[in-house]
This record gives C-alpha cells, structure tokens and sequence, in this order.
C-alpha cells in the first residue's frame, strides 16, 4: 500500500551535526492508519515531503530522521529507500513482508513531484496496489503524490485525514452555538476568506495578533510603528462594513471584534520596553505586539460560553514572554472551554504546546494552509481526488 502521510516536521541539529525530530506530532497523528493498516497485514510504503528542497536531493532535508523516529515510535522494521522512485525503490517494495514499512526518499526530491507529473505519478502507482492519502496538511496541493497517484490506483483516505474533513466540515455545516471564531496571526490578506467565512456563520468574531491593527486604522486609530500596511487595511474596512451590513447573510447574528486595549513595545525583542496600553492609539515610535488584558478577558469569556470554537492565529508575539499574555489566556480559554473546540495548526498548535494545553482541545488540526482553505470553503485537491474515485 502507498501512503501518502506528512513527515513535514522540524529538525534539530545534535552536537555532532546530525539531525533529529525536534517535534514527532504529525508521525504520531499518522500513527492510527500506519497501524491499522500494519494489523491487517498491509506492506506500507510511505511517502512524504520535508521542506522546501530547491534544486533536487538535499541531505539536509532527508527524511532519515523521520525513519529513526519512526522506528522508535512502532517497533517495527522501518526502512528508508535512498530514492524516490527508480530500480532500488521497486526492489526494496518487492522485498517487504507484511507489516514492515518502506519510506522513499524526500518526495520533493523528484521535480515531478510539485509539477504533478504524469510519467512521475505513474512511477509512485507502480510501486503498489492500493493508495491510501493520510496527508492533510498536504491536501491543498495538487501534486503527483497528493492527488495525480489518486487517479491510478484503488485508493482511499486514511484515518487523520478523514477526521480532518469531517470535523472542520463539522463545524461549518452543524456547529454547536454560540460559534465563536479566533483569528489572530500576521496578514488580514492571508486569512480574509476565514474572517468573510465566519462573518456568514459565527456568532462572534474575534480578530487579534498584527492583523488587529488594519482593522484599527481602517476604524481612524493611530497605529504607530505596527504591521500595518495599505492593502491589509482595505480589507479589514470591507470586513468591518461586510459584519455592519444588516443584509449580510445571516443579520444580527455575527459580532466582529477587535481590541481595545494592547500591550506596546518599542522594538520586537524580548528585553524590548513596554507598557500595557489602556486603548488602541499606538504611539508614534512604538508597536503593537500583543493584545491587552482587558481585550484578553473579554475574548476568554466568549470563547468560554461558545459551543463551538475555531481558533487559528496566535494573539501576539507569543514567542517572546512580554508579549504572550494574550494568546496564553486565549489558549488557556480554548482548553477549559466546555464545546466543541477546534484548533488550526501552525503558531496556534505551537503555542498550545507551548503552553502544555495540546490535549486538551477536541481537535488540533495537522493543516496549515489546507485548514484555512477547507474553512474557507475551497476544494481540496488531493480530498476531491479521493471523492471522485469514490463516485
């Protein structure tokens, strides 16, 4: 079987300059179907991408520490093929006996890959009889392993991958009410589909972290040395008129909410100068880089009383202690909170393992992009593969 999982994960490089997973949560959320899958006798062939590897192999981006970690994490008997495809790969695939696992080589390594190339899809099909798509956070991209492999086998979506559809769809389609949405992080341009979105569904939307400060300046505020730029604020002043129009899809029903207090800093630093701020006028020379208590405490309490939440986007510069008051009250919120509660991947997970609260959320997402395209109401390539096989 061919299963496309995500070993996207961080390294870490030890004191004799080898690398090692510095964070195993995307093997370990791949665990359930690599298991379910081993129990039935099934002979697994991974594949996976790690990084952004520019011109073919890079030694760095390996997935050799991905096997070790993988090894440990199974008992089982997990090989790494030293291609992707090729003589070596079919060999190694032919040799497995039932239970033991192959992992090719940094699928990225191959230039088929991304283009989505047929003559290379066909070469990862004729490495199995099944494919099976366990890659979530991959999903939104229609390459060769993610969506042009799909077409040539019998192939199915695996566990995670499955839950992840499910329950975002979930919370779209038969929320839980209140249904309260969290969106904090660096670009209003990046995530204005997810605010749009939410602005049609959710009872509250509450926006934090540096996309708050279009939103403020679209509303006259002075906003300082804050990220902050011209193209960000038009979308913030449509959101804000969109979420003020009685005629918006579902009227009186959505609340759109921006802080109104910060913490300031003169400078991006962890021994910066900074001052709570009691308001929203940033001063000349100075940035916002978190949200203010009593912002803090108004969010807790809405995201306490929802019956649904959806949080994507740290509050702040969580990553430097001055500045992480808000999004640990957030995640802290998101933790006690009695609903439903959803978590999109990327700085929010971080910042929940960061915090230790990682267990305790109905759901933490594996996705980055592929979460806030799903949310949005995108097609998903490599899930639309799956169902067009199912069809």
């Amino acid at each position: 079987m061919l299963v496309r999982v995500d070993f996207n994960v961080p390294l870490k490089s030890g004191p004799d300059g080898a690398n090692s997973v510095a964070d195993d949560t995307r093997i370990v959320s791949a665990l359930p179907t690599i298991e379910e899958l081993r129990s039935r006798g099934a002979r697994l062939i991974l594949v996976s991408h790690l990084g952004r590897p520019k011109d073919g192999v890079d030694p760095t981006l390996s997935l050799a520490p991905v096997v070790k970690c993988l090894r440990e994490l199974t008992g089982a008997k997990v090989t790494l093929a030293p291609e992707v495809v090729g003589e070596r790969a079919q060999e190694m695939a032919q040799e497995l006996e039932d239970g033991e696992i192959l992992v090719l080589e940094n699928v990225r390594f191959a230039a088929g890959e991304t283009s989505n190339d047929p003559a290379f899809a066909r070469e990862l099909a004729d490495l199995a009889d099944v494919y099976v798509n366990d890659a979530f956070g991959a999903a939104h991209r229609a390459h060769a392993s993610t969506e042009g492999v799909a077409h040539l086998l019998p192939s199915a979506a695996g566990r995670l991958l499955e839950n992840e559809v499910h329950t975002l769809t979930g919370i779209l389609e038969n929320p839980a009410r209140p249904l309260v949405a969290v969106i904090g992080g660096a670009k209003v341009a990046d995530k204005i589909g997810v605010i749009d979105r939410f602005l049609a569904l959710a009872d509250s939307v509450m926006i934090g972290g540096a996309m708050c400060f279009p939103f403020l300046a679209a509303q006259g505020h002075s906003v300082g040395a804050s990220l902050c730029d011209e193209e960000d604020i038009e979308h913030a002043r449509q959101a804000l008129s969109r979420a003020s129009d009685t005629h918006f899809p579902q009227p009186g029903r959505s609340r759109l909410l921006v802080p109104n207090d910060l913490v300031i800093g003169d400078r991006l630093a962890a021994d910066a100068e900074c001052r709570v701020l009691d308001g929203v006028e940033v001063p000349q020379g100075w940035m916002g880089l978190d949200i203010g208590p009593s912002t803090a405490e108004g969010y807790s309490n809405e995201i306490t009383r929802a019956g649904t939440v959806f949080w994507n986007g740290p509050m702040g510069a969580f990553e430097l202690e001055p500045f992480a008051a808000g999004t640990r009250a957030v995640a802290q919120a998101v933790a006690s909170a009695s609903g439903v509660t959803v978590v999109g991947g990327g700085d929010s997970a971080a910042a929940l393992v960061e915090f230790g609260l990682q267990d305790q959320v109905t759901h933490l997402s594996t996705g980055g992009g592929a979460t806030l395209e799903l949310v949005e109401g995108k097609a998903l390539p490599g899930v639309t593969a799956l169902q067009e096989k199912e069809a």
